[in-house]
């Protein structure tokens, strides 16, 4: 699923480098060690894709400090 999440994102991200790179790729004598890496790197990307789409988004930054200000101001310490 991961890996998946990877091809999807690179596709979408970065489809015309992705041509011009696997041309030097069939040059290259050590292909299989990047395709090694290639794959590594597809994980991770899959992995920050489902990150960053399934994650809860954290609230924002002035909220945070409204909340507090809120908080202090109800205790007192104005």
């Amino acid at each position: 699923m991961l890996l998946a999440a990877g091809l999807a994102d690179l596709a979408v991200s970065t489809l015309g480098s992705v041509l011009g790179a696997a041309r030097g790729l069939l040059r290259r004598s050590d292909a299989a060690e990047l395709a090694a890496e290639a794959e590594h790197d597809l994980m991770a990307r899959g992995r920050l894709a489902l990150e960053r789409h399934t994650a809860a988004v954290p609230p924002a930054h002035l909220e945070i400090l409204a909340r507090h200000a809120l908080a202090r101001r109800a205790a007192g310490d104005v």
